[in-house]
């Protein structure tokens, strides 16, 4: 699966039983906790980098003024990630020397022949501190390892990221059966409709970020939504909960939204009308939601 294909150090697997657990399960639970909470607080820097720096020094983004930190006061941003180039230089502070290097993804750069390559874990540590954190304020200590556990997640969220997405790419397999990444972009400060509507409707918490993904469809650029929630490990073994489907930009992103909600919702109906062997359904809020109601009745 992805977790053993990318080495997380815990276990996402829920416990079960009655026993009591080995301290030392214990420990890496707790570590991997912090992890993950650090990993959703560097991912929203990251993000929030993006969206606030423009795309070239004549566009300010609004009319407001370029933030110091944006490369385009020295160099241009990388149109395809919205991120300068990579920075591998150790903070002035920085306690500890950082691993600089990087692993490629399973994910296809679209017009490259080759795959997306994750950021490293002082590329990491360096978009933590651009927005302000001090590793100085953390309660508990911060380490080689934690960082080092913290990429492994975003990895790990990025890989069922893409998985989601080849899901609903499925529809297009005779049509395209190699789609590609683009391009993606932070845009943490725009809620997207159905954050919104589960936020208001289904007491759902508000997303701690959200990216669009440009996919290439052999030839055709489609605009993926991915809303991402912090569930806590009290509600899932994984806390990070990402929501993907296709933006409803286009009558075809509508239909496919139908016919997948069809799927989950009525799927001896949908059985009648649509083949489909794969249902786009392992980050869908409503779904986890259903779910868990399930598991109270039960």
């Amino acid at each position: 699966g992805i977790n053993a294909e990318y080495g997380l150090t815990t276990s996402l697997t829920r416990p079960t039983g009655t026993g009591t657990p080995h301290p030392g399960e214990e420990a890496a639970k707790a570590a991997h906790r912090l992890s993950a909470a650090k990993y959703i607080e560097a991912q929203r820097a990251m993000s929030e980098f993006q969206s606030e720096c423009p795309q070239a020094a004549g566009n300010s983004g609004g009319g407001g003024a370029i933030p110091p930190e944006c490369p385009m006061h020295q160099q241009q941003l990388d149109g395809d990630n919205m991120m300068p180039p990579p920075n591998q230089r150790p903070a002035f502070d920085q306690p500890f020397p950082l691993n600089q290097s990087r692993e490629t993804s399973s994910i296809p750069r679209h017009g490259t022949g080759k795959n997306w390559v994750y950021p490293s874990e002082q590329m990491f540590w360096n978009a933590m501190t651009r927005k302000g954190w001090n590793w100085r304020d953390e309660k508990e200590d911060v380490t080689p390892e934690s960082i080092s556990e913290i990429i492994k997640i975003h990895n790990f969220n990025n890989e069922k990221a893409w998985h989601e997405i080849l899901l609903w790419e499925k529809f297009y397999d005779e049509e395209c059966g190699d789609p590609q990444l683009v391009k993606f972009q932070g845009r943490p400060k725009d809620m997207s409709p159905k954050a919104r509507f589960l936020t208001t409707f289904r007491s759902w918490p508000k997303p701690f970020d959200r990216h669009d993904w440009i996919v290439n469809r052999c030839g055709r650029e489609v605009r993926y939504i991915l809303d991402y929630y912090d569930v806590g490990f009290e509600n899932s073994d994984d806390s990070v909960l990402i929501d993907v489907r296709p933006a409803m930009d286009s009558f075809s992103a509508m239909r496919d939204r139908f016919k997948v909600f069809m799927l989950r919702n009525v799927p001896r109906v949908a059985s009648f009308l649509f083949e489909y062997p794969m249902i786009p359904k392992g980050m869908d809020p409503a779904e986890i939601s259903r779910t868990e109601g399930n598991e109270n009745q039960s």
